[in-house]
């Protein structure tokens, strides 16, 4: 195994779902819902980069992975919704401030699902549009898998 396959100490990342080659159209998918876990995993190749996704719902917070064209780990954030202003709050857990790729997905994803991230993102800094490209992606399949917050109704109480 390559050291560019390894992530967190010395695993490999991609051990963890079902891998296949893919191509520019193909989506690769696995899920495992046991004891209130799902974990999702898919790759999709933007502007000749591959993209690889892994999403864990745990209890009232989503982890999720993105790597770009290797299964490193990258620089990890939480965020989470703040009171009393519901504001997002967004910190740095591995990794330097200097780059803070995937510090804003971790914030927008906070707010799109209501819920705390934990987000570990391998996306080359200085690119804004892969980095839209694979954050884009990730809301699509967070939506499709029903992780979004519940729009108010507007009925008063």
């Amino acid at each position: 195994m390559a050291h560019d396959d390894l992530g967190v100490d010395g695993l490999n990342l991609s051990d963890s779902c079902n891998s296949a080659p893919i191509s520019e159209d193909t989506q690769q998918g696995v899920s495992e819902n046991d004891g209130g876990i799902q974990i999702t995993c898919f790759s999709e190749v933007v502007n000749d980069s591959t993209l690889h996704f892994q999403i864990i719902r745990l209890q009232k917070q989503i982890y999720a992975w993105i790597g770009c064209n290797s299964s490193k780990l990258g620089r990890l954030y939480a965020a989470s919704s703040t009171r009393p202003a519901n504001l997002v709050s967004v910190t740095s857990i591995l990794g330097g401030a200097s780059d803070n790729t995937g510090s804003g997905i971790a914030r927008r994803l906070v707010i799109k699902t209501g819920l705390n991230i934990i987000l570990a993102c391998n996306i080359p800094k200085n690119n804004p549009m892969l980095e839209a490209d694979a954050e884009r992606l990730l809301i699509q399949k967070l939506v499709s898998l029903g992780y979004r917050r519940p729009k108010p109704d507007g009925s008063s109480v």
